[in-house]
């Protein structure tokens, strides 16, 4: 094997490194509206979890990507590590479908069908078809799946010419002695776990070994060894992810060390009791592509059914390692946004929401002790309303430039789309936090002044109260699930709280010309309306964009809807809005001594 040949090897293992990168890219952006649905479910059970872990990295071909997923999920308080080890086991199963892949080289038979069935002849045919779908369209669905067809046929460019550059190595006695010192089990982890630390990809490792066995040296003894090897190599990725990060995600990346450390020990250990016991019979007979593929699959699969009663002994082992502090507290209330997860803009994205949900959460519980501060001047609760401020206001900040960072790293038009809604109703929780705060500072106000409201005043301020904690929680949840329905409730609720607002004006103005209400008192309240009502609008900016989100009509327009709502044109709506009248705008329009 001369300097050419080192130098064709270079180049076949980049072209397979591409090939395998681009096409996993490609069918990860084709899934990317899946991955969260997938991803919800890993929440029913470890078998669940396992099999979405396979799924997962089935399709990114990658189990290092897979369990850094895992790490940025976990590092944000999204998944439990508990829901982690299933994930990660499963990881590992999902990662030898390239393997398995690369053996259809093997396929062999003098018939067409399976003359066009060889990677030599499909291959090509693949790429081409490829380009032209990459290269001459522009729907994202077509560009995406022509990725996927280049990076198929770029992977087994690069494995023909992997295979090519080694083909030397079958005549030389150093590569031959290599190879049979790699039979000490412990050279051959060694080795095994070097290449693949180096190439950041268990995978392509296997690949490369897969190529190698093309020159008939390959043996079970040496190759058993180096598998194995592999396998330990790709926690590397995983633990220099976990850098930086919280304990959850540091012990996730322990649990897929210990998974694989483990379960090489346990094989290293039955193998060779047979081996020395009874004897293995193929055990110096040549390794074929096929068969390390096998071996791979085999190992990772019996690995996870061994260990899948025994995931709370491994959760307790990585808690063993990385110990909590006595001081540290468990629930943070700022959700991290963790880069990790750029690389999985759909994950990412899913990350972004929750974090905008926690914002409106926060929000919420601002405006449910609003009007009872009014009347109860409590500086307690007034400092934790202070603390859920700061903290909208911090997320505020850090949702928005994490979602940039999002579009810089997908600029696909669907990703964008959902991006701008985020930036959207990231901005309506925060006005409606500003217009919570606005209310609790009246309460400084009332008290500072002493001022006291009518008995028909604070009567009026419940009946309103009430009204705008329901249109709350029909907008936070109806964001939170995605519910439409829920959505569809909104606006009618906000046509009754915009009456009730001038019911309520007009009355108060009334005491004041009276004088039955006291000028600084009555201010103060026209304030309070002002401010319930400006928070039911934002509600229903964010019903609009729910609404419009899942509308097909490409040029959706809010306004349009709200006035064909008004106009009475929207089946359900007018008697939504009956139904919201006689509960809420009914108690107030009753005679009310003054």
């Amino acid at each position: 094997m001369n300097i050419f040949s080192v130098i064709s090897l270079a180049g076949g293992i980049a072209l397979f490194l591409y090939g395998m990168s681009i096409m996993g890219s490609g069918l990860e952006k084709l899934a990317g509206g899946q991955m969260e649905g997938i991803l919800k479910k890993l929440t029913s059970t470890t078998l669940m979890a396992v099999i979405s872990g396979a799924v997962l990295t089935g399709l990114i071909q990658s189990s290092a990507a897979t369990t850094v997923i895992v790490i940025g999920l976990v590092n944000s308080g999204i998944m439990q590590l508990s829901q982690a080890i299933g994930v990660i086991m499963g990881a590992n199963i999902g990662t030898t479908v390239t393997g398995q892949i690369i053996r259809m080289s093997d396929l062999s038979g003098d018939s067409l069908v399976m003359q066009l069935l060889k990677p030599t002849t499909i291959a090509p045919i693949v790429a081409f078809i490829g380009a032209i779908l990459y290269v001459f369209f522009k729907a994202p669905k077509k560009r995406n799946i022509g990725q996927i067809m280049l990076g198929f046929g770029i992977l087994f460019t690069g494995m023909f010419t992997m295979e090519n550059a080694v083909a030397p190595l079958r005549e030389s006695e150093l590569f031959l002695s290599m190879f049979a010192k790699l039979q000490n089990p412990l050279l051959g982890i060694l080795a095994g776990a070097l290449v693949t630390i180096a190439i950041q990809s268990s995978s392509a490792s296997v690949g490369i070994l897969q190529a190698l066995s093309t020159t008939g040296v390959v043996t079970w003894g040496s190759a058993i060894p180096i598998i194995l090897g592999q396998n330990i190599g790709t926690c590397s990725t995983p633990l220099m992810a976990a850098i930086g990060a919280s304990k959850g995600a540091k012990r996730a990346a322990m649990v897929h060390l210990y998974f694989n450390v483990i379960g090489t020990i346990a094989f290293m250990g039955i193998l060779y009791g047979i081996k020395m016991t009874i004897g293995i019979p193929f055990w110096n007979e040549v390794m074929n592509r096929g068969d390390i593929a096998n071996f791979h699959t085999l190992f990772n699969v019996v690995t996870t059914l061994l260990f899948l009663p025994f995931t709370k002994v491994l959760a307790k082992l990585a808690m063993l390692t990385i110990p909590d502090s006595e001081t540290e507290q468990q629930d943070s209330e700022m959700p991290i946004l963790d880069e990790r997860l750029f690389n999985s803009p759909a994950v990412a994205i899913q990350q972004a929401h929750s974090a905008v949900e926690k914002m409106a959460s926060h929000a919420r519980a601002n405006y449910a002790v609003a009007i009872p501060l009014l009347f109860s001047h409590d500086l307690e609760i007034i400092t934790q309303v202070n603390a859920r401020e700061e903290i909208i206001d911090k997320l505020e900040y850090y949702i928005a430039n994490y979602l940039v960072k999002v579009s810089d790293h997908d600029p696909s038009e669907d990703n964008s789309h959902v991006v701008s809604e985020l930036f959207a109703m990231i901005t309506e929780f925060e006005r409606i936090g500003d217009y919570s705060i606005n209310v609790v500072e009246r309460s400084g106000e009332i008290f500072d002044k002493e001022i006291v409201f009518s008995a028909s005043a604070k009567e009026e301020l419940m009946v309103l109260d009430a009204a705008i904690k329901e249109i709350l929680e029909l907008a936070s949840d109806s964001f939170r699930r995605g519910d439409i329905r829920l959505a569809e409730r909104i606006e009618p609720l906000e046509e009754t709280i915009d009456t009730m607002c001038e019911i309520l004006h007009h009355r108060h103005i009334e005491r004041l010309k009276s004088g039955k209400c006291a000028i600084e008192s009555g201010v103060v309240f026209l304030e309070i309306i002002t401010n319930l009502e400006r928070i039911a609008d934002h509600c229903s900016n964010i019903a609009a964009r729910l609404i419009g989100s899942e509308s097909e009509d490409e040029e959706f327009d809010a306004h349009e809807l709200r006035r064909r709502l008004h106009d009475g044109h929207v089946e359900g709506y007018n008697d939504l809005l009956a139904s919201y009248e006689l509960k809420y705008i009914s108690p107030i329009r009753e005679e009310i001594v003054i």
